[in-house]
């Protein structure tokens, strides 16, 4: 399918802020600054590839053949769409330890 110019700027921006959002919450939950940019590689993962995870388990050499592929043939526009999620997880992290050096306890 091809992905026009508003829906990729509009993916990016979502992307964006939904991992923003979720690496706040993990990050304020867990207190470590870092957490959501250290496991957006294995999410991404495994939104590229449609296996289930038991799969990775079960048949792990298929499994991991079939990610290699398709992580290889991924799209230009996908991959900025996932390079912005992973900077949402960047700036979630870069936010709260801004907000630890500003006194805010909570975070």
């Amino acid at each position: 399918m091809q992905l026009t110019i508003p829906s990729l700027i509009i993916s990016i921006v979502l992307f964006f802020i939904l991992f923003f959002g979720i690496g706040f919450l993990l990050n304020m939950l867990f207190r470590a600054s870092w957490i959501m940019a250290f496991l957006f590689p294995v999410i991404a993962l495994y939104i590229i590839n449609n296996a289930k995870l038991i799969n990775y388990f079960k048949d792990p050499s298929t499994t991991f053949g079939h990610l290699g592929e398709k992580v290889t043939s991924i799209a230009t526009a996908d991959f900025i769409i996932l390079s912005s999620g992973f900077l949402g997880t960047v700036a979630a992290g870069i936010t709260m330890k801004y907000l630890r050096k500003k006194g805010y306890q909570m975070f």
